[in-house]
Order: structure tokens, then sequence, then C-alpha cells
């Protein structure tokens, strides 16, 4: 086996290495299966509910009208997170995307959004209003905006929250994920009791969930505890791997009605938007996706244990609970930070002779270095890693479609590592 790894230039402390951390999880690992098998089996019920056929795959044009393909889909998506209805559509280029669909459909002029989990993540800055200073943002179209940081301990100032809600709120917003912050993400439990709070304070609130990085990583999504909307991205969890572009909506019928009049054009909604491509990698992207989820989170946790077995940051800690699949890795310097997101780029299928450099991308306050050697264009469900070049420098990988890949990913990590000496042999 040390000859196989041999090939992909592994020395063999650095597999040993992985291979010894690997031993120490298998417990955690049993626990991500079981979590996978509860889903599985809540994605199979909606299919087999909303009788998908093989005539659920033709693809469509011009209009869209009575696409049953779509209209399926979205049946089949709302019952597999937990919501009443949903959206989800080729034509939603990513999760910030749907976000801002979602939340420019509900919001009008004078309303108030507040941020319950400090500012959003950078692409959402510009889209709300935050940073820049762009035609159609929330804050252009008259949108009020308020936010709510973390308390010391790193959750949720329930105090704060309530004292924050006045009549002129009208969406709560809360990001699962940790997006650049070194935090945790939200737990189903968390986002469960905050719901609660903040309607009984008022049952008016639209508490809109950003949903990215944590689709399918517990029992329930945030719609079946009490968020009104979720949003996020198909090429993140709930596409599987498999789904070439798109996101969704999901969440209150009601709601979702008035989003798609924003989706599409008021008095349409819903009604068009046809795909000239087969429908067949949504609905399979989707049923795989209890499956890449958990070998997603088995791949964040070996990096974590690797890593903490050689004496760097980590969030979460290898045996922490996971409400994403997003490992946060903290380096010594920009040098070092650079080679962890090279290694992972050549652990890639696609494009593993590219070597990443940071560039200013749109729509990011800092420059980001990004690994992403992917079979459908910045796949985070696949192996990938980015990080703002900014102290205190952070990597956050996330992805893989299969586990063995990640764990190959995690030797190249070590082995590269210890070449740029931010691990030394004798650690390991």
């Amino acid at each position: 086996m040390n000859e196989q790894y041999g090939i992909l230039g592994l020395k063999k402390n650095a597999v040993d290495f992985v291979l010894r951390a690997e031993n120490e999880l298998s417990g955690i690992f049993r626990n991500i299966e079981e979590i996978e098998y509860h889903n599985q089996i809540k994605i199979l019920n909606a299919f087999q509910k909303e009788k998908v056929g093989q005539r659920h795959f033709s693809p469509t044009t011009g209009y869209g009208y009575d696409d049953i393909g779509r209209d399926t889909l979205d049946r089949v998506f709302a019952r597999s997170v937990d919501a009443e209805d949903a959206l989800v559509r080729a034509q939603i280029t990513s999760g910030t995307h749907a976000l801002y669909i979602a939340l420019s459909g509900l919001l009008s002029p004078g309303d108030t959004l507040l941020s319950v989990t400090g500012k959003p993540y950078d692409t959402m800055q510009k889209a709300i209003g935050l940073s820049g200073n762009e035609r159609n943002s929330l804050k252009s179209i008259g949108v009020k905006y308020k936010e709510i940081d973390f308390d010391r301990n790193g959750n949720l100032d329930m105090p704060k929250i309530i004292k924050g809600i006045s009549p002129k709120v009208k969406i709560v917003y809360v990001q699962r994920s940790r997006g650049y912050a070194w935090r945790k993400a939200l737990s189903i439990n968390e986002i469960g009791e905050l719901c609660g709070l903040v309607h009984a304070e008022d049952p008016g609130i639209i508490i809109v969930v950003d949903n990215c990085y944590g689709e399918f990583t517990e029992n329930i999504e945030p719609a079946g505890i009490g968020a009104d909307i979720i949003a996020g991205s198909l090429i993140k969890n709930p596409g599987g791997g498999l789904a070439p572009t798109g996101g969704y909506i999901a969440g209150k019928s009601k709601l979702i009605d008035m989003i798609a009049n924003r989706l599409n054009v008021p008095g349409i909604g819903r009604e068009t938007g046809s795909y000239a491509a087969s429908y067949a990698p949504f609905y399979q992207g989707l049923f795989l996706a209890p499956h890449t989820t958990a070998q997603s989170l088995k791949t964040a946790v070996l990096f974590a244990k690797v890593f903490e077995n050689a004496g760097l940051q980590t969030l979460p800690s290898s045996d922490a609970p996971r409400s994403d699949i997003i490992q946060s890795l903290r380096f010594k310097n920009e040098n070092s930070l650079t080679a962890f997101c090279r290694s992972i780029q050549r652990a890639a299928a696609v494009d593993s002779f590219v070597v990443p450099e940071a560039w200013d991308m749109p729509g990011y306050s800092h420059k980001v270095i990004m690994a992403a050697g992917t079979f459908v264009q910045g796949s985070s469900i696949e192996l990938s890693a980015d990080a703002p070049i900014k102290e205190p420098y952070t990597a956050y990988i996330q992805g893989s479609l299969t586990y063995a890949h990640g764990r190959i990913g995690a030797m190249l990590a070590v082995n590269d590592l210890i070449k740029s000496g931010e691990v030394k042999p004798d650690n390991i």
C-alpha cells in the first residue's frame, strides 16, 4: 500500500500519520453514518411520495409552462428539507443569489433586516449594501439593516436579539455556517431555540436562514424547526456533487409565492422557467446528497484530527458536533497557508497541475486563494479549500465526493506541510 501511495509522491511518515489519526475516529464516523441513513430514508420517501419517473428528467425549452420535471423537483426537494414548498432552479447562480432573491422578494422600502449572527459572509455584504455602493443592493432600495453579534462565548446573544426586535424588523437573518469567521456553525437546536423565541416575541417576523454547507449534516433542516425560509446552493451539499449549477429557496408556501414573483415576473411567478438539459443530475444529486455530505463530514473530521495531532489550531475540534461541512485550520504565515491550499489542488482529479494564486475575487474584501480542482466549477461539495489572505491565516476546507479522496488530500497536505516547515518531521 505504501508503494501505491508513493505514486503520488507521498512519504511513509505522512501516510502513517494520517492513518493513525483515522484509527481514532471510528465512533465519530458511525454517528455520521447514522445521520446519513436517517436522511437517506427521508429523501427516498420524498421520491416515492411524488412518484418520480423517467418523464421527470426530460428537458424543456422556451417559457417552460407545465414543466413537470421542474415542478416535481420542487415538491421532492421541499419534502427532503422539511419545508412546505420550494423553488429549485438552474437559473439561480449561487447561494448568495438565492439569498438575495429571497430577501429582496420579501422586503420593502422602510423594512429592517436584522442579522443575528453578526456580519454576513463577504458576498452578502455587497448584496445587502454593507460594503461598496452597488445599484439594487437592499440598502439602495431603502431597506434598513441592523446586526447583533455573538456573545463573548460565541453563542447567539438571545437577550440582545429579543431587545433588538421592533415593529420595523421584517426579517431576522441567520447565517448557519461560519463564512470566514472563527466560530462554530449553528446547530439545529440553536436555530430552533432562536425561532421559538423570535416568533413568541413577534409571530409576524420572517426568519430567513442561510443554509449553505449545512444541508443533511443533521437529522432535520431549519425549515422543520421554525425557520420560515431557507436558501442555498445546489453545487454544495444538496446537489450531491452531480447538480451542474443552480440554487434553492424553501419554506412557507405563501412566502415562496412572494419570492417567485421576484425570481421571475410579478403575476407569472413560478409558472415559467425552462431547462434545456436533463433534470436527471438534479434528482440524482439530491438522492445522493446524504451520502456525499457524510463523505464530506468524515473528511472534515479527519483533517481536524490530523491537524490537532500535528499541534495546529482547528475549529471545530475532531470530536465536536457538526452542523456544516467546513473545517477551519490556522497557519503561522501566508506561505504555509498558500502551501496548504496548493496541496489540496494537487490532490484534485481535475486541474491538479494548476498552481493556485491569491486574487481579487468579485464580492470579497481581501484577496482570496482557492483550491478548487472540481468537476463542477467552484463546487464546494467536492474536495476544495479557500482562504482570505489576511491575519490570522485561516484556511477553510470543505467537501469530498468520497472519503477515500479526502484521506489522500489529508496525506498530501501533511506531506507538503513537512516540506514547508509548518509541521516538523519529529512532531509526527
